[in-house]
């Protein structure tokens, strides 16, 4: 497991954060949300960078993330290593 990227906002109406990457990710990676209360694996669905759905993104990217679950400032988002 290895950290990608932070979460820096949430918008609970579309179930959508806004994640800035530390590292790439790509529609099809596992990842896991973790924070305080934030505890939860999904599958990177779909992602948007400046509303255009995009397949992956790099480091120092903000990417808009479809979330399973809430998600709070400042959660830690890490992607699973098969």
């Amino acid at each position: 497991m290895r950290e990608v990227g932070e979460i820096l906002h949430y918008y609970p109406k579309i179930e959508v954060s806004i994640v800035k990457l530390k590292a790439p990710l790509k529609v099809g990676d596992k990842i896991l949300i973790k924070g305080s209360t934030t505890n939860f694996e999904q599958i990177v669905e779909s992602m948007q960078i400046e509303h255009e759905n995009v397949q992956s993104a790099e480091a120092g990217n903000l990417i808009g993330l479809k979330m399973a679950e809430r998600v709070r400032e400042k959660d830690i988002v890490y992607k699973i290593l098969a």
